[in-house]
């Protein structure tokens, strides 16, 4: 590496390989192509890239990200954002996007409890199918069989032995 007044140059092997403009104290010089494909998103954290890709999904779920992003210092709620869209891909935009319209109406704007919402639901619905179905109890380890429930028959009775 060297630096001058201007620049930053970065070397390797003794081939320059990248040049930055010089910073001053605590700044940065960042060129998100550097980032990996797909990172620079989140490196970068792109408010706008984020709703885009909220309303890629549906119009609901947009809205519901922008009102989430909202308001000063938006990018401590991005991890919310990203969130909810894991959701979409967990349980399906149909889902996620009933969840957040009704969440709106009641003007809640929480992702945590949008996912608890969307996981009571699924276990109500599990919980259905399983009502239907007839499930085999597995025999028990220590159950007698069925002679030992036998009673004395009748013929087995002596005369006039009365019990």
């Amino acid at each position: 590496m060297r630096i001058d007044r201007q620049t930053v140059r970065i070397y390797f092997r003794n081939e320059v390989i990248k040049v930055h403009p010089r910073m001053k104290s605590g700044e940065r010089s960042t060129d998100p192509n550097d980032y990996p494909t797909g990172k620079a998103v989140y490196a970068t954290r792109s408010i706008e890239r984020l709703v885009q890709r909220a309303h890629d999904k549906s119009q609901i779920v947009g809205s519901y990200v922008e009102r989430l992003l909202e308001g000063p210092l938006p990018w401590t709620r991005m991890r919310q954002a990203y969130a909810l869209l894991r959701l979409c891909e967990k349980y399906g935009i149909d889902r996620v996007n009933e969840v957040c319209r009704r969440s709106l109406d009641f003007d809640v704007v929480d992702v945590p409890r949008v996912g608890r919402m969307l996981r009571a639901a699924q276990r109500l619905e599990n919980a259905g199918d399983n009502a239907r179905k007839v499930v085999r109890l597995p025999s028990s380890k220590f159950a007698r069989s069925q002679d030992s429930f036998r009673t004395i028959s009748a013929a087995g009775k002596k005369e006039g032995e009365e019990r």
